[in-house]
């Protein structure tokens, strides 16, 4: 009984083991890993449907599958970039040159501020208006200086990341083709319960489908409104600001209006009036109300999370894993949130 319980220990150790060496293996391309299977449960239902049309022919099937993801997903993800690294890099080459003043406008916003208000600005420091022209324009060069240091890294990277998005591809035509298959070996190999494995399983694909399908699509919604907006009132580097309100706008405490209501107020301020109340008015009515409308049918009432909770794990993901952290860190959340409500109601 004694050397089948050390034989036992010792089995179960090399597992961890080597499951562990295996994922540090793995964690150089652990992004292209990660999309790879949120790209297969999210369009599943699609290669369903494809196998049903191509009578069961997984190959064909898991082909035109991969297909249709580079063709929805890949595609414009890479346009998309390409787009914002260059018009961020127009926006840094303005920045500073003899064309890019903000005096004229500072001096128009002074003037309407009120005595208190001046007085206080005075108290502060920040009266100087060209010195407040240099610290603004200071800002926003090291923001820009910032996104076009990444831009060189990415173009540094090039090998790397076609090697990533190979992968991606790779694995993901595997996972359309074996995907039932793996997901039954998971299953039998999982040292929980049938039914406690078959409910994480079902918490996991949902709460992908929640984090990727819900909260990417309403921010993504957010931005572009947004963005187009800014672009219809003349508004300079639109695309960079739409996408950094569809960014803000994963985070539910904060969201676009971080990036819109300042510019509305600083266009009502400096005398452009139409501009500005027709910016507030997308704003309040239309940017602000997406979250609204789309939610509850995109993620569903079961499978929303508090809001605090949504903030906290996505700022975390972002802090430890860089922009994959913004699906995985709402992921984690879930699964948390799934596997306590298990143990809850097993308590019962």
């Amino acid at each position: 009984m004694q050397r089948r319980t050390i034989e036992g220990i010792s089995f179960v150790s090399t597992v961890v083991l080597v499951t562990l060496a295996f994922m540090w293996l793995l964690l150089p391309y652990y992004g292209a890993l990660l999309w790879a299977i949120i790209l297969a449960i999210l369009f599943y239902p699609l290669h369903r449907r494809l196998l049903r049309y191509s009578g069961g022919r997984q190959n064909l099937a898991a082909a035109l599958s991969l297909a249709a993801c580079i063709c929805l997903a890949v595609i414009p993800a890479a346009i998309l970039l390409a787009s914002l690294v260059r018009e961020a890099s127009s926006l840094y080459a303005r920045i500073g040159t003899p064309g890019f003043h903000l005096a004229s406008g500072l001096q128009h916003f002074s003037d309407l501020l009120p005595d208190f208000v001046i007085d206080g600005l005075a108290f502060l420091g920040m009266d100087d208006l060209s010195e407040l022209q240099r610290r603004v324009t200071s800002v926003l060069g090291q923001m820009m200086r910032g996104i076009a240091a990444q831009a060189v890294v990415i173009g540094q990277s090039t090998a790397q990341f076609v090697v990533g998005l190979g992968i991606m591809l790779y694995v993901l035509f595997f996972l359309f083709r074996d995907g039932p298959r793996i997901a039954a070996v998971l299953r039998r190999a999982s040292p929980l319960s049938d039914s406690h494995t078959r409910r994480i399983f079902e918490r996991f694909a949902s709460a992908v489908k929640a984090t990727v399908k819900g909260n990417l699509t309403i921010a993504l919604v957010q931005g572009t409104i947004g963005g187009v907006t800014f672009w219809l009132l003349g508004i300079g580097a639109a695309l960079l600001w739409g996408a950094l309100m569809t960014f803000l706008s994963l985070l539910p405490a904060v969201g676009a209006a971080l990036v819109w209501v300042p510019v509305a107020v600083y266009l009502l301020m400096t005398g452009a009036y139409g501009r500005g109340i027709l910016l507030l008015a997308v704003g309040v009515l239309v940017i602000s109300t997406i979250d609204n409308l789309l939610r509850p049918q995109l993620v569903g009432k079961d499978l929303r999370l508090p809001d605090y909770l949504i903030l906290v794990s996505t700022v975390g993901g972002l802090a430890l894993f860089g922009m994959n952290g913004f699906v995985i860190g709402p992921l984690i959340a879930a699964l948390f949130v799934a596997v306590w409500l298990l143990f809850v109601d097993e308590q019962n």
